[in-house]
């Protein structure tokens, strides 16, 4: 029973993540600094979605590969339900698309390192299934390839420095994507900390290490 509940609260707890960051990667930052602006750099989705996969991971840590499979597949049943609610459809589907495959991707990583030194595994399946997140998203929401998910963005596609101040340009949407997967390796470091000091709370339940 405790389990369940606790299962329970992980999938809520990705469905917010997710759905959060379906609405605020429609929106870039604003401002400019040290003469960049941040608008062709950076989306605000940039700072809450590397938490879906802190949640992946303490959800595999605790009740190995299978559990945490299966928060996936209901945040991502519930979370696209919510996101064609909050978000365009071509948003919804691109970031439901994303989020299955890197999810599933940082389990199956996670599983194959979860016995070597305790931040092996949650770093490197992070940032493995963000990378491929990354490209999914930015690709099917934003390449004029894709538009038969939906209209393309003209801001989007429209021409911008790469990272906001090298020479060369490419459609903004790539630098985005670029921007993006900077801040979830940054971002992924960081739930280092908050994975580290939950590890002696929520222990793997008996067999878990055993039969992953």
């Amino acid at each position: 029973m405790q389990a369940n509940r606790i299962t329970f609260f992980y999938v809520l707890l990705m469905t917010l993540v997710v759905v959060s960051s379906n609405i605020l990667v429609q929106y870039p930052l604003s401002g400019t600094l040290f003469g960049i602006s941040l608008g062709d750099l950076l989306t605000y989705g940039a700072f809450t979605y590397p938490v879906a996969f802190l949640v992946t991971d303490l959800t595999n840590r605790q009740f190995g590969p299978k559990i945490a499979r299966r928060v996936v597949v209901a945040g991502f049943a519930v979370a696209v339900l919510f996101s064609f609610a909050v978000a365009s459809p071509r948003i919804a589907i691109a970031s439901g698309s994303a989020f299955l495959a890197g999810q599933l991707l940082d389990i199956s990583v996670f599983n194959k390192l979860r016995r070597q030194t305790w931040w092996r595994a949650p770093l490197i399946a992070s940032l493995i299934g963000s990378a491929l997140d990354t490209l999914m998203f930015f690709s099917f929401a934003f390449a004029p390839f894709f538009s038969f998910f939906g209209p393309n963005d003209d801001f989007a596609i429209g021409s911008a420095p790469i990272f906001g101040v090298l020479a060369a340009e490419a459609p903004r949407w790539i630098s985005w994507a670029l921007g993006d997967f900077t801040v979830k390796v940054l971002v992924g470091i960081v739930m280092l900390l908050p994975y580290g000091a939950l590890m002696s709370v929520l222990k793997p339940m008996p067999g878990v290490e055993k039969t992953a």
